[in-house]
């Protein structure tokens, strides 16, 4: 009789730091590419609620962006912080807000 070993299941969690290691240095993707890289494509407020909770320095949350260009928050320094980063690493910043 041959035993059972189910598929070992990935949290949603797991599958976005996958997901933003993936990012290459001086390259972004927005919240929503992200969870759709995740497999939920519409879970793209919940990538955003993961990666502020992120203080791995080995998944790259800097990376990830706002589809409307902004750079979103970064709970490692602020904005600046991510956008001194994102330059450093030569990304492009097409659009810079911050938050009053």
């Amino acid at each position: 009789m041959k035993k059972y070993h189910p598929k070992p299941t990935r949290s949603f969690s797991e599958l976005v730091s996958r997901a933003v290691r993936k990012i290459p240095r001086g390259e972004t993707r927005t919240y929503q590419e992200v969870a759709r890289l995740a497999g939920s494509p519409r879970a793209y407020r919940a990538v955003g609620n993961i990666l502020g909770k992120n203080y791995d320095p080995a998944i790259p949350c800097h990376r990830v962006i706002r589809s409307n260009g902004g750079l979103g928050n970064y709970n490692r320094g602020g904005t600046m912080q991510k956008r001194k980063i994102l330059r450093a690493e030569g990304a492009t910043i097409v659009r810079f807000y911050l938050r009053p």
